[in-house]
């Protein structure tokens, strides 16, 4: 079996190096014998350069052990229009050269959509990793790209009941129009189980930031005992583009540092816009760092008393550690996370967000585990590839 994984962007390499892992896996242990099994799989990874900064991309193949790309098409930033249309050009002739079986891409960037686009006109089977996601909003870029790339997908790998269900809703039924529409789980999760134990053996952030326990100085490897800090990221484009929103948000963070600091990672865009409209942050009390790596991210995380974010990926995580969430958004697609009572979704409004936060419960021991949980993702998608594939030949 051979796949085009097509990424692009930070969530996309986390998601990607999980399932990569299984291929890896499953190559390892296809040996009848002395002989090969025919049952292979050959990944071809392109990456588009969407992100670009050692960052925001370098340092996630380094740490998560990711396969070296086999194409870098290095488009970089631009307005979405002209960013898509030069990865589908230059996505399109590796495609007609590699002849893939199949095109896999993750999520909702403007990579996704490009790969599945190209391949679709190629058709060519795409199978989308995280399908079924739905927040309503049409204004954000992030929707127009989930809603085009489910409905040229051929196999949709949901993470939930709740994204079947909106994918039926649109017509996109398993075993209609060639199409399998199946709950695999979340690879995210996948990535939790297997790096957050490395993480806390490895990150030395929370010593590097200085952050301590109240009740005095903190070993390098070691957890808080009192979580004494919120951590917060900011960087969809419509709360970084738009100035009001931003202001709104950074007045809030400034507001809520008074009582425990916060550290910000600030991500490229929010860093341009915040110069652009010469915004800052007041508080002394709000550490803005650079960009931190996956490992690092986990340890902050874990750590947190709450976190605040626009990131649906830092939602989930949020969820899965068990850490209280205040969402800066009027949406969110991870409605179970609402439900259970680890996220509110707050908006982009001073008071709204200071008010989630003082509304926020204690951290709690317990939470009710979905027994998709149980199961990895990764592996369930690899098996159905494999099925699909079987079918689609034994039908030509």
């Amino acid at each position: 079996m051979k796949i085009v994984t097509i990424i692009g962007a930070r969530p996309q390499f986390i998601k990607a190096a999980a399932v990569s892992r299984v291929h890896q896996a499953f190559n390892q242990t296809s040996y009848s014998g002395n002989r090969r099994s025919r049952k292979r799989i050959q990944e071809i990874l392109v990456h588009t350069g969407q992100h670009y900064d050692y960052l925001m991309d370098k340092v996630f193949f380094e740490e998560l052990k990711l396969q070296r790309c086999d194409y870098h098409l290095g488009v970089g930033s631009g307005a979405h229009g002209k960013q898509t249309g030069v990865m589908l050009e230059q996505i399109e002739p590796i495609l007609q050269k590699e002849k893939p079986d199949v095109v896999q891409v993750y999520g909702d960037t403007n990579s996704t959509l490009a790969g599945a686009l190209a391949a679709a006109k190629m058709h060519i089977p795409v199978a989308h990793v995280e399908a079924g996601l739905r927040s309503y909003d049409r204004n954000m870029p992030e929707e127009i790209n989930r809603l085009l790339t489910d409905h040229v997908s051929r196999l949709l790998f949901c993470p939930t009941d709740e994204a079947v269900e909106n994918l039926s809703k649109e017509g996109i039924r398993n075993g209609k129009q060639d199409r399998w529409v199946k709950n695999v789980g979340d690879v995210m999760h996948d990535s939790i189980l297997y790096y957050s134990e490395i993480a806390e053996q490895t990150s030395t952030i929370l010593h590097d930031l200085e952050l301590f326990s109240s009740s005095g100085s903190l070993a390098p490897n070691s957890e808080l005992k009192t979580p004494n800090y919120y951590l917060a990221t900011l960087h969809r484009a419509e709360n970084t583009d738009n100035p009001e929103r931003l202001k709104s948000i950074l007045k809030a963070l400034g507001e809520i540092s008074r009582k425990f600091p916060i550290i910000l990672p600030l991500h490229p865009r929010t860093k341009k816009m915040m110069d652009v409209h010469r915004l800052r942050l007041k508080s002394k009390n709000v550490k803005l760092i650079d960009p931190v790596s996956y490992l690092n991210m986990l340890k902050l995380e874990k750590n947190a008393k709450a976190i605040l974010t626009d990131s649906g990926g830092v939602q989930k995580e949020a969820y899965w550690l068990k850490v209280p969430c205040v969402t800066l958004r009027e949406v969110t697609e991870w409605g179970y996370t609402v439900e259970e009572g680890w996220n509110t979704v707050s908006g982009w409004k001073t008071a709204e967000i200071v008010r989630a936060v003082q509304r926020l419960p204690d951290r709690k021991k317990t939470r009710r585990r979905s027994d998709r949980e149980n199961q990895t993702a990764s592996e369930t998608i690899v098996r159905l590839l494999f099925e699909y594939l079987g079918n689609r030949k034994n039908h030509l």
